[in-house]
């Protein structure tokens, strides 16, 4: 008995249908916001101005602390050795409240000390209510 000779073939499996649409909608994205910038003109404590670029909207910006008199950035120069040059007045005002037992000068003596009559009533002088 013979077996029909059948040349073999592959089957041909259907074709996936390729949707050339688009499956989901697009999500919106949305700008980031950009600030507007004003010019602004920077001046520094030694007279030199520069201008630039900020979100700030005064026109004039006059530092009162900046590089020029640190002494942090300029510790060599010997106008800023003196710790206790004041320009605003903050510690003046804080010797008014709490006395000069916070200095370092003062050192134990000034802490333990009540005698100065500078800052009575203040924090850490003893006082009894």
């Amino acid at each position: 008995m013979s077996l029909p000779s059948k040349t073999l073939r592959r089957v041909q499996l259907p074709a996936r249908n390729i949707c050339k649409q688009q499956q989901r909608n697009a999500t919106l994205l949305q700008r980031p916001h950009i600030p507007y910038t004003f010019t602004q003109l920077i001046s520094l404590t030694d007279g030199s101005t520069f201008t630039l670029r900020t979100t700030s909207p005064a026109p004039i910006l006059r530092t009162t602390k900046d590089t020029r008199n640190s002494p942090l950035w300029n510790p060599s120069l010997s106008s800023l050795r003196n710790q206790e040059q004041d320009e605003a007045g903050r510690l003046r005002a804080f010797r008014e409240k709490f006395g000069r037992g916070w200095d370092i000068d003062a050192g134990e003596e000034g802490v333990e000390g009540e005698g100065e009559g500078e800052g009575e009533g203040g924090i850490g002088r003893g006082r009894t209510v």
